[in-house]
């Protein structure tokens, strides 16, 4: 079963990443504020990057190694940048294809680390 990891930009700039086999329906979920958590707190939210996997395994295996990246890393991300994914470190997701969603990211605010 197609699994889908994703990333959000949330109103307030911060970035949530997850993973999903229904991916419409996740983003009506989070859209709505009736997952709890992070995302509930922090709308409204914007899709800004999503990519399918063959299996949720996979698409889980992506989740964990993005939610591990810096800030600068997730936003190269967002735009397709594989020489900036490949310039800030080794765990760069190998032979993924881009699905940009939106603009480009916002600038990093001095308070984030993410």
């Amino acid at each position: 079963m197609a699994a889908w990891a994703y990333m959000l930009r949330c109103a307030d700039g911060s970035y949530y990443v997850g993973c999903t086999t229904d991916l419409d329906g996740r983003m009506g979920h989070h859209l709505a504020g009736t997952l709890g958590g992070y995302t509930s707190t922090r709308r409204p939210v914007e899709m800004v990057w999503a990519e399918e996997f063959q299996t949720i395994h996979d698409a889980i295996d992506a989740e964990r190694r993005i939610k591990g990246w810096t800030r600068a890393k997730k936003a190269a991300l967002i735009v397709g940048d594989w020489a900036t994914i490949t310039r800030l470190g080794s765990r760069a997701l190998r032979g993924a294809s881009f699905e940009t969603r939106s603009a480009a990211p916002t600038a990093p605010r001095d308070d984030e680390g993410e």
